[in-house]
């Protein structure tokens, strides 16, 4: 509660009127990614159709977890030593339609 309403309230502390960062396995998986589709609507270009590549799945690496996923990074992600809780990348997996 807000001192001095009654009721419920809400309190935001961040907005992020943008592309959201869950989205990028549309860079890989996708015919369109979230990025391009953005641009395309703030510049009121038509949008493109977006068609998945295949079964995409992404996979968080949250603190630790980039230590045993090591093997899935090919190029640095550069985010520094992981902590408890830091998102220190994703790996997006795209398996073809067949």
């Amino acid at each position: 509660m807000v001192p001095g309403q009654d009721g419920p309230s809400l309190v935001v502390n961040e907005i992020a009127p943008r592309v959201h960062n869950s989205g990028h396995w549309t860079l890989d998986g996708a015919s369109v990614s979230q990025f391009e589709q953005h641009i395309r609507a703030i510049a009121g270009w038509p949008l493109g159709k977006p068609v998945r590549h295949g079964q995409v799945t992404m996979t968080n690496l949250i603190g630790d977890d980039i230590l045993e996923y090591r093997k899935w990074l090919t190029v640095p992600y550069g985010k520094g030593s992981p902590r408890p809780g830091r998102k220190m990348g994703h790996v997006v997996e795209v398996k073809p339609q067949t």
